[in-house]
């Protein structure tokens, strides 16, 4: 039996013995992750390939700066659309439109013969990132048991480092190709993992929560069995996602081809959700909302993207002048980046989301003013001064700022979002929470350059050094821990006592009625 405090909520507290990790979870998570790769890459390639665009297509630092990041601003259409589309079609078949979307907008890339028409490659990838940012963490927290909930929904963002890391490995691969050629292969090569992935993805289950909000107990349950730690959590969790949805106690409990029918009045497939959600929110949910959006909000505008897509221009201004010396320096940030990300996805069921999001921001914002205060005094140096202490420095500032990204804010911005909404307004508000990180990337991104023309690189640092310290101290005064809950339970943290989700009292009387009825005559 768990501990309850005096409110009587359950304690946040990690089993005394974790379970051994359930293997078919761990596939599902690991399958479902698998998009983020295509995002990562999609994302990181432009760092190399902008060297070499610029100079086949005849293109301005204006123009690159744009198409690097609009990709972003992009894919907002697909995070939007991809709460929806979830809710309609299904998690699953979700994530193989993500993977089609994804080959698309890689062909379209590196076929593209002018600028207008690599305009549209973006946008079609762009979908594509908004589509699968938004669904591999919301599927995974629901299959995953919550044992391993934080470690599996941490995978999306691994598996983003992983492509990222690709994406610059590919960079320095074909870098001395013709001009012509690299930047194009660079971006074809994208379009053949996309094709294994959708196969892989079919043969995934389906979400049993999603599956629970079409009626459809017999599968969950069978789901249930195979992702939970034991018969005994499947049922539990079975139960809690049942009262989640207002299926009444006792009903579906019958044989595994149980199908129920669940009221659509406020809509299991999205209606109504806008409302309970934006416009008329109780107080637990609109605490909530504001949880997930600061959440996404510091992530971005601390001025990660910038670094992933500009770090050869950060190694440029340190002292590394040839292509081949900035494009390695940037395999090394990609490579830390990922490593770093193992941290997080080890201990965040261990540790805690908490300790980890604030170790990771002051982690941020020291490493931010290294590199601020070093940029400032190499710009001091007199000219053809050598700078390479300076530029030692600056490199390992940057390594300890993407280390310090990957331990806690790249990963748990995504863990978290997914695990505190209601079940009705989860996909909604994951979608919601996915635009406000593309929107402050596609900020971030597509004003990096003009920012640090403006008011210097190391003036663009120090400003991006305030903000994660405002994140630090939001996260600090807003976050609950969550580590060790049902998803069905977090809502309590944040003042919920489960009608947050938006049944009212009218549609629940009307619910509970309808599902007797079907009751009887089974």
């Amino acid at each position: 039996m768990s501990k309850e405090t005096s409110d009587g909520i359950p304690a946040a507290e990690a089993p005394a013995k974790r379970p051994p990790l359930n293997k078919y979870a761990l596939a599902c998570a690991v399958l479902a992750s698998m998009n983020s790769i295509l995002l990562g890459y999609d994302i990181s390639v432009m760092s190399g390939a902008q060297l070499f665009m610029k100079e086949d297509l005849k293109i301005s630092d204006n123009q690159i700066e744009v198409l690097a990041g609009i990709i972003n601003i992009y894919s907002l259409v697909g995070s939007l659309a991809a709460g929806r589309t979830s809710d309609w079609i299904g998690r699953r078949y979700t994530m193989v439109l993500a993977a089609a979307i994804f080959f698309t907008g890689a062909l379209i890339m590196g076929l593209a013969p002018s600028y207008a028409i690599l305009m549209l490659g973006r946008f079609v990838a762009g979908v594509g990132v908004g589509y699968a940012l938004m669904i591999a963490p919301v599927y995974t927290a629901e299959v995953s048991p919550t044992s391993a909930r934080g470690l599996l929904t941490s995978f999306p963002e691994v598996f983003i480092n992983t492509g990222v890391l690709l994406g610059y490995v590919s960079n320095y691969a074909f870098h001395r190709l013709p001009v012509h050629l690299s930047w194009r292969v660079m971006f074809l090569v994208g379009a053949v993992p996309p094709v294994f992935l959708a196969a892989g993805v079919l043969a995934m289950p389906e979400s049993p929560r999603w599956l629970v909000m079409q009626g459809r107990i017999g599968d969950a349950r069978r789901v249930l069995a195979k992702t939970s730690d034991s018969p005994a959590e499947a049922e539990e969790r079975l139960a809690d996602i049942k009262n989640a949805v207002g299926i009444p106690e006792g009903v579906g409990d019958g044989n595994d081809d149980d199908v129920v029918v669940v009221p659509r009045k406020k809509g299991t497939h999205g209606e109504g959700v806008w409302r309970d959600l934006v416009f008329r929110p109780t107080p637990p949910v609109r605490r909530i909302l504001i949880a997930c959006l600061g959440l996404q909000f510091f992530q971005q505008a601390s001025g990660i993207d910038s670094v992933v897509l500009y770090s050869p221009r950060v190694f440029e201004k340190a002292g590394l002048h040839s292509d081949s010396n900035s494009l390695g320096a940037t395999m090394a940030v990609g490579a830390c980046k990922t490593l770093f990300i193992l941290v997080a996805t080890f201990f965040l069921d261990r540790v805690g989301r908490r300790p980890l999001l604030l170790t990771s921001a002051g982690g941020m914002v020291v490493s931010l003013v290294t590199l601020a205060s070093t940029l400032h005094a190499i710009d001091r140096l007199p000219a053809g001064s050598a700078a390479t202490p300076l530029a030692g420095v600056s490199i390992a500032a940057v390594l300890a700022f993407v280390a310090s990204f990957s331990i806690g804010m790249g990963p748990i911005a995504w863990v978290y979002s997914s695990e505190i909404f209601p079940i009705r307004l989860r996909a909604q508000g994951c979608a919601l929470g996915t635009a406000m990180n593309r929107i402050m990337s596609g900020a971030i991104t597509m004003s990096f350059i003009s920012l640090y023309k403006a008011i210097t690189l190391a003036g663009s640092f120090y400003l991006y050094a305030g903000i994660a310290a405002a994140g630090w101290v939001f996260m600090f005064f807003f976050l609950p821990e969550t580590r060790g809950r049902s998803l069905e339970d977090t809502e309590k943290l944040f003042g919920g006592g489960g009608d947050a989700d938006g049944l009212d009292k009218e549609d629940g009387h009307d619910q509970h009625k309808k599902s007797t009825e079907l009751a009887s005559q089974q």
